[in-house]
């Protein structure tokens, strides 16, 4: 099932309406450039990751947004904050453009700021989350996965939880051999196309001993009964609270569903898939695809005839 793309009509008014963005991670796969810049903050073309999270959450109406970060992770906060000096010498110049593009990210949501202290996890992260959620359901974005702002997997999950509460995960197929990188689930078909029955789910299992080849992506609607199951979650791989254990909770009770989802997803996990990223979002633009595209054809064509290998060995 593809997700319909976005249109133009109004944003519906949901049950849901807070998020939560885990953003605490050390960002270690991508040091040195983490040490001292969140992770989060590093730039897809000219806007950081966290801030097309934050666009994809406020475009599915969710207009309250807790970010859970940690130590050193104070870039986020003034992202997201108004930058009065720099608007102001913007204004005088005149230069509308960019004085829009710097006010924006405040303008997104009402933005919220939590710490997890220590580094215990996903499911430890969304736990931190609950004096600020409530007894309301909420989403969990993952900053990892950038879902093409055409596609409306959000407001896709969000419409299950009206008609079936309870929680709802993005699913997405992949291939066997990849399943070891992802929580995978056990499901069963209902009468809804594109919508599955969460009957287990297990944490990055080997592939011969995966359920199915159904990855849990970075999506997720929680029924606020997941906050209990957290609390009694004991440690699971990697020392961690995972979030897909208690998830496997709630799932024998029938209470957890899946949007099986096939759209344009960009995965900023690793360097490659990082510049991946980049790469096809640049390519997207409208003021830099035609250029970046031919400039990206005929560098092609030179790594196929070897010389933009040469050329680079002797740069070297």
């Amino acid at each position: 099932m593809i997700v319909p793309h976005a249109t133009d009509t109004p944003v519906p008014v949901r049950t849901v309406r807070k998020a939560v963005v885990p953003a605490a991670g050390l960002g270690t796969r991508f040091l040195p450039a983490t040490k001292a810049t969140p992770k989060e903050m590093l730039p897809v073309v000219d806007k950081p990751a966290i801030q097309y999270v934050v666009e994809e959450a406020a475009a599915a109406g969710l207009d309250d947004v807790l970010m859970v970060t940690g130590r050193h992770k104070r870039a986020i906060e003034d992202h997201f904050d108004n930058a009065f000096e720099l608007e102001q010498v913007l204004a005088a110049k005149g230069d509308a453009v960019r004085l829009d593009a710097v006010r924006d990210p405040a303008r997104l949501a009402a933005i919220h700021h939590i710490r997890q202290g220590e580094p215990l996890g996903l499911g430890h992260a969304v736990l931190c989350a609950r004096r600020h959620v409530g007894d309301q359901p909420f989403a969990v974005l993952l900053g990892d996965d950038l879902i093409d702002p055409r596609e409306t997997l959000l407001s896709t999950m969000l419409d299950v939880r009206e008609r079936h509460a309870g929680s709802v995960i993005a699913l997405m197929e992949v291939a066997r051999e990849q399943i070891n990188r992802y929580g995978c689930a056990a499901v069963e078909a209902t009468e809804e196309e594109g919508v599955v029955r969460v009957t287990g789910l297990v944490e990055k299992p080997s592939p011969a001993d995966a359920p199915s080849a159904y990855a849990v992506i970075g999506r997720y609607v929680l029924d606020p009964a997941v906050f209990d199951v957290l609390e009694r979650t004991p440690p699971g791989r990697g020392g961690e609270i995972q979030l897909t254990d208690a998830l496997q909770t709630l799932a024998t009770d029938g209470t957890v569903h899946g949007v099986v989802f096939d759209g344009l997803r960009h995965d900023t996990g690793d360097k490659a898939d990082y510049l991946r990223t980049v790469v096809r979002l640049a390519c997207a633009r409208p003021d830099l695809g035609p250029e970046f595209t031919d400039w990206l054809k005929g560098f092609v064509g030179q790594l196929e005839s070897g010389e933009g290998v040469v050329r680079r060995r002797s740069a070297a």
